[in-house]
């Protein structure tokens, strides 16, 4: 007895020594807002593999039927304590031109997962113009000349093609654009783009009110496999290896419950870990994510590009990439403070931003890798050398263009362009970025499996 004694209290004075080192969450019961995609998948499996319930939360992850403002307005408001978020939005918001209120991303949910699909009629008239669709990658040069043809024709009555997009600090938007761009293509005057909750963007070209669209899965291979289109470019190809969502709280939330900010952190990285373990976790999450409760779409849709293929064109064999989405590998959990600064350059070139602002010091205050670095260590992940690397100088993280992105030469990038709408001087902007940060390139790394894996 006096043995069960002493080790029960070796046992108690160790527990307690634990809750030092780990304190409970300030707020065990959370709900954290999604939106029907299949990146929202760390959020979902933390829920359903328990790992939320392993850091002492009690979560109810919530579907949002009003898109991305009704995230950004729930995570606002407080009805959402945290939420799936386009990797732009904490950033707008912290700025004035999303909301007005500070938000933080507090993980990386993911790398790449989006694509731009055209309408079979877009793709014909391209095609007329000498596209290849079987190319990799497929530039905007064709659908150049299409818009160059219908301008001509159409003189001074000239009718844009319209394309969707999620939002206006997506993701997505950024990506059509420079896509669009990088061939000449003036995103406000050539074409019209327009807003559209990702799950009806299908209908929508299906009805066509749009042309194409620019969306995350499973909502380009869903158009495919229903022969109503063709995915011509994934934003792996326009930005290898970029960032495509955050989980996102308040300020306001992450500074009153930081022991609840960690113990989501840590769920979601394990969340991650535990998706690109395996290709048969994925084939479980894609299983999971079918449900009504969740993305709502048929298994074989999702189970393509999560098992590492993506289906381009209708009537042509599924591709390999086992990259297109990547939540753990190669740092994908990491809130990069360059990541969030390239947002902020593309706000810039195209107008959304009309004063001239510190962006050091606005990525330092939304995305913060150093409470993410504090809960990695205590579930052993890996962090980078530095929150800023540079962009566009290896086949990991190249753009279509060529373009190199130095977060230390961020005002000559932004003016770089041939095709912008700045609404902020050069001079202006480099008056208040006079600083320099520390950059280093992290190694390419594939510490949790195949999946999402160049290797």
């Amino acid at each position: 007895m006096k043995n069960v004694s002493k080790v029960a209290k070796i046992g108690l004075f160790a527990f307690l020594s634990c809750g030092l080192a780990f304190a409970a969450p300030e707020k065990s019961e959370l709900k954290i807002g999604f939106i029907a995609l299949t990146d929202c998948a760390p959020i979902v499996i933390a829920k359903e593999k328990g790992f939320f319930e392993k850091h002492g939360l009690k979560v109810q992850v919530l579907k949002e039927g009003g898109g991305w403002a009704g995230i950004q307005q729930k995570t606002i408001s407080g009805e959402y304590d945290g939420a799936h978020a386009l990797a732009g939005m904490p950033i707008a918001s912290t700025i004035g031109i999303n909301g007005e209120t500070p938000l933080v991303a507090l993980v990386s949910l993911d790398f790449n997962g989006n694509a731009i699909t055209m309408s079979n009629k877009l793709i014909e008239l391209m095609e007329k113009e000498g596209l290849d669709p079987k190319q990799r990658p497929v530039n905007a040069d064709t659908l150049k000349k299409v818009i160059e043809k219908k301008k001509a024709k159409e003189g001074s009555s000239f009718k844009p093609f319209e394309f969707g997009m999620v939002y206006p600090v997506s993701t997505h938007n950024y990506e059509i654009r420079y896509w669009m761009a990088a061939s000449g293509i003036d995103p406000d005057n050539d074409v019209t783009l327009k807003v559209f909750p990702p799950p009806q963007m299908v209908a929508n070209m299906q009805a066509g009110n749009i042309e194409g669209y620019a969306v995350g899965e499973p909502w380009n291979e869903r158009a495919v496999m229903e022969k109503m289109g063709s995915a011509l470019i994934t934003n792996f190809d326009i930005w290898n290896n970029n960032p495509e969502k955050v989980l996102q709280v308040t300020e306001a939330f992450a500074n009153q419950y930081p022991e609840t900010s960690q113990a989501m952190i840590k769920a979601i990285i394990e969340a991650s870990r535990w998706l690109d373990a395996s290709w048969d976790n994925r084939k479980e999450a894609a299983k999971i994510l079918s449900k009504k409760e969740y993305v709502n779409a048929p298994y074989d849709v999702l189970e393509k590009s999560m098992t590492g293929t993506f289906q381009y064109l209708k009537d042509y064999k599924a591709e390999k990439n086992p990259m297109f989405n990547v939540f753990s590998n190669n740092y994908a959990s990491y809130p990069y403070r360059s990541h969030a600064m390239w947002f902020l350059t593309q706000m810039y070139r195209w107008g959304q931003i009309d004063k001239p602002l510190n962006m050091k010091e606005v990525v330092e205050r939304v995305y913060r890798s150093d409470l993410f670095e504090k809960a990695a260590k205590e579930v052993g992940y890996n962090v980078p050398p530095s929150s800023y690397k540079v962009e566009g100088i290896d086949q990991y993280n190249k753009f279509i263009d060529g373009k190199t992105f130095d977060p230390n030469k961020v005002v000559e990038y932004i003016y770089s362009f041939d095709v912008k709408h700045t609404k902020v001087t050069k001079d202006e902007l480099a008056k208040v970025n006079a600083w320099s940060v520390k950059t280093a390139q992290p190694g390419y790394v594939c510490t949790s499996g195949l999946p999402g894996c160049a290797k």
